[in-house]
Order: structure tokens, then sequence, then C-alpha cells
């Protein structure tokens, strides 16, 4: 097809040119790179499959592996009804096209169907599986499902030459075949919304299903609070209580009940004396969530409907359950999870390139935010420890075995849940002070919620700052406590009020609220503007003693510009409301026809919105700032569009960053497509604006805010030991004013006066993003030509308890 020659490179930004690494000469980086189209498919045949209980994003990753496997030359076969429709074959097993997978990118469950089968796990029907893989010369199976499905991947791996020995011996096959098939190559990716896989932060489904449990709890508290009612919700989660744990967190729920972390003792006590103490407290609800495997510490089941009546019969409360069932597993997939998905599929297929006879079935897994591959047997193995230490009540063990991921959010919900009576904290004479600057950003509420908590838990008076620095420089502090941020975590936009406005010239001002309100450490939560204040805090204190405290900033904003941090907080429901909104845009063209679609993102010169966007919205391009573009690249996408309105996808999806271009503005790129695709399609364009600011916050939001932000206020703790003396607080060191961020796979704290030579001032993003990697990925899917560097995909990593290790 014509589109296929389009060429479409990614090219080095005019005048923003990244460094290369210290020590390493850009002639050896350009031969130490790895390109993908160095990787032939050609002569290979790849089945994929889908097994076990079905995931949101199941779809996408089928895509991904069916559209990455033509693009490098290989054919691909859809297997129906997972291991059954390999054992039946025949019509189960089906060579597909790029179209194919048209449409499938937004639709919940798996379309190629999942199903248990018996037949498989014996002998006499893996011997028929592998018979009728042969006949389709597939010798590349991707297989998406749990451990038990891939389980039984490595298990049909191991025994494949003595499969194919077998169906010789009797007839079925000649010697040739033999030769020719001597090898199977498994690569496995998790598909379970439990997130119960050891070796991965996240499995494909998880973050939807978080979705529909969030979006059902706060359904619940509103008519919770009309009526005083307590609910107590049950979430799946059988084995594993990841759904359970994260959702208690995300909507600050009064109580939790998880397999891996059981109630002591007594709980039935302490459960009800909360209960009384938030009632007490003017708290007109109260949520209790229990994961369906819950147990106490004796192994016994604690089910949703004894929780129900304990508190109707010790406290008289008005008390419902709510079963969520399937609706976890249901609806459409969030734009984590396409994304997740997506880069799996893509990076399954490379794997399967690159498989040897001598390589081990493995898994691709996420690790912060890299993909990384692992031996498949050593992270099922893991995952049967977990139950073993459970079995024998060894839950501090089984915690450990879960991972980091797991271990930090029980950590943070240990930390902001249990609410210490007055006379038990320890006070630490300190005054904190808690602010939003910037732009508004889903979640920002949730952060400041678990900083004052924490903060309050640490022993420290908080305060909290009305209008950033602004209302900072008017006086609008006043002392906040426990009870005043409930119910704040699901709250859009700022709840405290927040600008843009920045301290440099109301420094004397600042300096006197500060003096006045003996504020000891600061801590503010927002994007580019407070980066940029904290430095001019940070550069005013040769001036002003008062600005000689710990000041902290955790990252807050839409558009994921703040350097030393890969993610921010906001971004993610920004990306969902983006990623929804396609989703309708595409549905009202399915019966139009030939329809392109031209999408402004917000984010300034940061093209994050627009490109994980395209990513997850199945769009053909993205123009971003990032990655300039001239005339005749868009003259080629016009180009590429008219190609694909003849095939039967008769609709494109065009993003634009509303800052990508000066000249080539959102209105100029829908005139240029309206006149050159006259007679073939039609255009329509869509500024999106604000309302990817508000919303409700998205469960990554809530839950990425409230640990960045207890983790922010423990570090102010510390440096206000550390520079306690003589009865004052005195911190004048370039790390005591610090960015926390996320980098790659953990949280780290950066002084902020480090990272100025990572940032570009004039266009207020970082000089480095680490998403700008993932661009081609849209692209492939698009079906552009482009060289992709894999060299990252390549890792083979080992997994030893809750760490993984790099293969050296």
């Amino acid at each position: 097809m014509a589109s296929e020659d389009i060429a479409c490179k990614l090219q080095e930004p005019k005048g923003r040119r990244s460094p290369t690494p210290t020590g390493v000469n850009e002639e050896t980086e350009k031969t130490d790179k790895k390109l993908f189209e160095n990787l032939s498919g050609a002569g290979k045949a790849i089945g994929v499959l889908t097994s076990g209980g079905d995931a949101q994003g199941m779809n996408a990753a089928v895509r991904a592996v069916v559209r990455m496997g033509i693009y490098v030359g290989a054919k691909v076969y859809f297997i129906y009804e997972g291991y059954q429709g390999m054992v039946d074959g025949g019509n189960n097993i089906v060579e597909v096209t790029w179209d194919c997978v048209s449409s499938i990118l937004q639709v919940g469950g798996t379309v190629i169907g999942s199903a248990r089968c018996q037949a498989f796990r014996t002998r006499e029907g893996r011997l028929q599986a592998a018979y009728n893989l042969i006949q389709k010369g597939i010798t590349n199976l991707c297989v998406i499902g749990g451990d038990g499905s891939l389980t039984g991947a490595n298990l049909f791996r191991e025994e494949w030459s003595g499969l194919l020995d077998e169906l010789a011996k009797n007839g079925k096959i000649d010697k040739e075949a033999v030769k020719k098939y001597a090898y199977l190559n498994i690569v496995g990716m998790v598909g379970s919304i439990d997130n119960d896989f050891c070796g991965t932060d996240m499995t494909i489904g998880t973050d939807s299903a978080l979705h529909r449990i969030i979006e059902v709890v706060d359904a619940i508290m509103t008519t919770a609070q009309s009526h005083q009612r307590t609910f107590v919700l049950e979430v799946m989660g059988r084995h594993c209580g990841y759904l359970a744990l994260v959702s208690a967190l995300a909507c600050g729920a009064d109580w939790m009940f998880i397999p891996e972390y059981p109630p002591e003792e007594g709980w039935e006590k302490q459960l009800c004396l909360k209960l009384s103490e938030n009632r007490a407290n003017k708290k007109r609800l109260n949520i209790i969530i229990v994961a369906e495997g819950a147990i106490d510490i004796h192994n016994k089941p604690i089910t949703s409907e004894q929780i129900k009546d304990l508190v109707v019969k010790q406290l008289g409360f008005d008390t419902r359950v709510t079963i969520l069932g399937h609706v976890q597993r249901g609806g459409t997939p969030s734009a984590f999870d396409r994304i997740l998905a997506s880069r799996m599929g893509v990076d399954a297929v490379l794997a399967l390139l690159e498989a040897t006879p001598d390589t081990p079935a493995c898994v691709v897994s996420l690790s912060g935010n890299q993909s990384v591959r692992l031996p498949l047997m050593e992270c099922v193995h893991l995952t049967q420890e977990v139950q073993k230490a459970m079995d024998k009540r060894q839950f501090d063990e089984a915690v450990k075995l879960r991972g980091r991921s797991f271990e930090n959010n029980l950590n943070a919900y240990k930390l902001l849940s249990q609410k210490k009576a007055d006379g038990e904290i320890k006070k630490s004479n300190f005054n904190v002070a808690v602010m939003n600057v910037g732009a508004p950003a889903a979640g920002m509420n949730a952060a400041v919620r678990s900083a004052v908590r924490m903060g309050i838990i640490e022993g420290h008076k908080m305060f909290a700052v009305s209008n950033g620095f602004e209302g900072f420089s008017k006086g609008q502090i006043k002392e906040i406590t426990w009870g005043g941020v409930g119910g704040w975590t699901g709250q859009g936009g700022s709840i405290l009020g927040t600008k843009r406005t920045l301290p440099a010239k109301i420094l004397d001002q600042i300096a006197e609220q500060m003096r006045s309100h003996n504020i000891n450490a600061l801590l503010v939560i927002g994007g580019f503007e407070a980066y940029l204040g904290l430095l001019e805090l940070s550069a005013a204190r040769e001036k002003y003693e008062e600005f000689c405290v710990p000041m902290v900033m955790v990252p807050a904003t839409v558009s994921n510009n703040v350097p030393g941090s890969d993610f921010s907080i906001g971004a993610d429901t920004a990306l969902n409301t983006i990623t929804d909104t396609c989703d309708r845009i595409k549905q009202s063209a399915s019966g139009t026809k030939r329809r392109v679609f031209i999408i402004e993102t917000m984010g300034g010169y940061c093209g994050y919105l627009a490109s994980m966007g395209g990513l997850s919205a199945g769009a053909d391009i993205a123009y971003i700032f990032e990655e300039q573009f001239d005339i005749r690249e868009l003259q080629a996408n016009v180009e590429h569009l008219t190609e694909k309105m003849k095939t039967s996808i008769q609709r494109g999806l065009v993003l634009r960053n509303e800052n990508c271009n000066e000249n080539y503005t959102t209105d100029f790129i829908y005139q240029l497509y309206s006149e050159e695709g006259k007679g073939v399609f039609d255009c329509r364009k869509n500024v999106l604006g604000h309302m990817q600011q508000g919303g409700a916050p998205s469960p990554f939001d809530r839950n990425f805010g409230t640990k960045i932000s207890a983790k922010a206020v423990q570090w102010i703790s510390r440096k206000l030991k550390e520079s306690y003396r003589k009865g004052k607080v005195f911190a004048n060191t370039d790390d005591s004013v610090c960015l926390l961020g996320m980098r790659t796979r953990s949280l780290v704290f950066q002084p902020v006066t480090e990272l100025k030579n990572q940032t570009d001032f004039v266009h207020r993003i970082p000089k480095e993003q680490w998403w700008l990697k993932l661009r081609p990925l849209m692209k492939i899917l698009a079906k552009y030509k482009i060289s992709y560097d894999v060299s990252d995909s390549g890792q083979f990593e080992h997994v030893s308890g809750c760490t993984i290790q790099t293969e050296s």
C-alpha cells in the first residue's frame, strides 16, 4: 500500500538538540543503538490469544501485536477462545489483516474470546494444539492472561520438541516439519484486573478496574452523605488485595480488609470505635472497602455481610452492602491501560523476533515507567510464593513478595488511616505551610489532604495558604485540622485556590507573613510556576532569613512539563479526558465515513498530552513542539490519510499540541487538510480547552498525590530536625529546597538549583523527556514507516524477591 512508503522519520528538533550522555561520543552512541528496522519477521508466524479472566486493555494489546507483527513482515493469527481454540483448531485459528483490529482499542473485554480449557491441561490436548499450530506454521505465541495461562504456555514450550516427535511418530507430520518447526517461542503479557502477578508494577486491566470502583465510590458518597449511611463495598481480589488497597487510599476509606494485611485480634471493637469517632466528628458517611478474599489472622474469611451485621448490631448505623462484581471487568479501558497494553504488545513482538532456542519464555512487564522482560517462570514462582506465605500466616513476607508498588501503597495507607488521639502525638512545635501554585490540576486536593494529615501525624501544626503566593503575601493563611481535609480526595480543581503569581515582586510581604506566622517549612504543590517560585525563594535567602527553611515541591500540572519528574499530578486525569473525548468523536464518524478530526490539546510547549493522547486514542498523527515539522510532513500526512480512506478504516484522528508551531495553527492545519482532502474526506476541528483541567481526579492521580505528598512531609520532618539549632530553624543549603519527582523507577528528591541545567526556561519544559521514546509507537500503529530505537526494550532482567535486577 502506498501509505506504507510515506517517510515519517523522527527529526531532531531544530535548535533543541539533546545532549550526548557524559563519556559517550555521538559515533559510539549511533553504533550502540539497536533499531528495530534491522529485525525482520519475514517467514515467521505469530499466534495471539487471550486466556483466563478478561481485562480491559486486552484488545489494545491484541491490536498492538497484530499491527507490529504485520509491520515487520510476519503473518499474524488470531487464536479464538484461548487454549480451547488452539486445541479445536479449524476456524479458531485465522490469519488477520491490519484492518481487522481497527476500532477495538476502546473496547473492553477481549474480541477474540477467552475460555477455560480442561483439554489443554492434558498431554493429548497439547498434542492436538501443537498439530493445529504447525498446520499454520505458527512457532511464536503471544499469550495474554494470568499466571495460570502463562504457566500453561511455558509447559507447552517445554514439551514442544517431544510433541513434534510424537506427531511425526504417529504420521501426522513429516520429519521436515519437525526440523522446520523445532522451537516454540513464548512471550507473555499479564492481563488481570487484580494486579496479582509478581514482577510487574501494573497488569493490564488494573487501572481500568480502579476507574470503575472509584466511579461507584464517588456516586455512593453523595447518597451516603444525604442519609448518614455506612457503606460496605466489596471489590474483586480473591487472592490479592491490590484493588481494595488502592481504592481505599484513593477515596480515603475508613477501613479496609485485604488478604495480605489481615486485621489484628479484636478488630471488631477497633472498627466500631473508629466509625463512632468519625460520626462524632460530624462525618456523615463511612466507607469500608473489602476484598472478596479478605481474611483474619487465622486465615478465616471476613465477608461484607459479616461486617454489615457487626456495624448494625454494635452501632445501629444505617448500613448498606454494595458488591461490585463484574462491573469492575467491564467498560472501556483507561488511557493508562491502553498505553500500557500497546507498549507491551509492541515489545512482545520484538521479544519474539529476538528470541533464540536458548531464550527462556519471558513476560513483558512494567517497572516504574520502563518496559522490562523477565523470565516467565521466575515471576510465576514468586506469585505462587505469595499464596504459600499467606497460607503459613507469614503476612509481612507476603507483602514483600507482592513487590515495591504494593508495599508502598500499604505503608501509605497505614500512615494515613490511623488517626491518633491528640495526647498520643508528640508535638514537634514546628509550623508547616502547604499551598497550591499555578493552574489547577485534578489530584491537588488529594495531595493537600495527605500532606496535612501526615504533618499532623508527625506532630506539626499545619497551615493552609489560599490562592498561591499572592494569597501568602496577603496573609491568607490559616491552621488546618485533620477533619478540615475530610472528603478532599475525590474533589477536582483546587479547594485552597491557586494562582500563577510568582513571588519575586512580593518577597517582602511573603517574608513578613512567614515571620508573623512562624512558618518553619513550606510544601508547594503545583506546576512550572511552583518550580520557578521555589527557585526565586531559594535565590532570595541571602537577603531574607525567613526563607532559610526546608522547602519542597510536589509536581501537579496537566501539562506534565516540570523538570525532575516523569509524571505530574493531574496529567493522568487530563489524558483520560482527552481519550474519552476522542472516543466519542471517532464514534460520531462511524456513520459518516471519510472524515478527519483535528483536535487541539493543552500542554503549553510540552507535547505529553498530545503524544500520549494520540497513542491511547489510536490517532494517525500528533503534532508537538519537541518534534518540529514542516509543510512537507503535513503534505505527507494528508497523503497518508488519503490512502487510508481507500481501506475499510474511513476516518482519521489528528492531535495538535496548542503551542507546537506558531504558524501551523489548528485553523491552518484544518484548512490545509480540508483543501487537500477535497473529494476524498472532509474535516472537523475541536479545541478541548479547559475541560482537560476539570473533572474528578483519576485513581492514579489520587493515589500518586496521596503517596508523594506523604513522602514530601516526611522529608520536611527530617530536614527540620537536621536544621534546628539554638531554638530556631535555619536551612540554607541547596539540598534544603527540593523537588520530589518520579524518576524512572523511584521517587527522588532533587535540589531545584540542580534542575536548572535540565530546564528549557523559554519554553517551560525539561530538556529531555522520557515519553518521546514512545512517539514512534503511535506512528508504527498508524502504519507510518519510522525509525525506532529498541535498545532499552531488549534488556532481559531477573526478578528476585521484590527486586528486579538487570542482567549484565
